[in-house]
């Protein structure tokens, strides 16, 4: 993934993660108060030692002991969705202490919110392979292997930016360089 060395802390340092789930909003009784219920299609984590892993519903209680195990937790919009939906399975609020969400830091410094392909495209030139409404729809298609490339790309675009982000101490919203320290 990564091939400048020092930009990414040694094993049982920091890892990457992102979740698709089984259900939407509208489909579960509190809709967006209710992200528990949504359940886990799949997640992808990424850490300088194993890279890509792919963990499922019956591996949700692996995926919370295996987030607990690293100093920092990155993702994008993790701290509202991706916890919650793991909270469904285990226990998370030990995690949140270790969060770097990068939604959260970008919302913090220009006042609103970034979608992730938005923030990847302007700051690496590429964006995500699709979105999450057609995400679930895939899933029950049977299209699984398809479900979980995109979960990986989403992850490795939060990598990327991140390498980016370390690199040149920017990232791009609306056209527009914002200061980051994303260490």
């Amino acid at each position: 993934m990564s091939s400048t060395p020092g930009l990414f802390p040694e094993f049982g340092k920091e890892i990457f993660f992102d979740v698709e789930t089984l259900r939407l909003s509208h489909e579960v009784d509190g809709g967006w108060s209710n992200i528990s219920q949504f359940g886990l299609a799949v997640a992808v984590t990424w850490d300088s030692s194993s890279g890509f892993r792919r963990w499922f519903e019956p591996d949700a209680k692996a995926l919370v002991e295996e987030l607990g195990r690293f100093e920092r937790i990155v993702s994008f919009n993790g701290d509202r969705f991706d916890f919650e939906v793991l909270r469904g399975y285990h226990r998370v609020d030990t995690l949140y202490k270790k969060s770097f969400d990068l939604l959260v830091d970008i919302h913090r410094k220009v006042g609103f919110r970034v979608k992730l392909d938005d923030l990847a495209g302007g700051t690496l030139g590429y964006k995500k392979s699709g979105n999450g409404l057609e995400i679930v729809q895939w899933w029950r298609e049977g299209r699984r292997e398809e479900v979980c490339r995109y979960c990986e790309n989403d992850v490795k675009l939060l990598v990327d930016l991140v390498e980016f982000a370390r690199k040149n101490k920017y990232v791009v919203v609306n056209s527009k360089q914002v200061p980051v320290n994303w260490t």
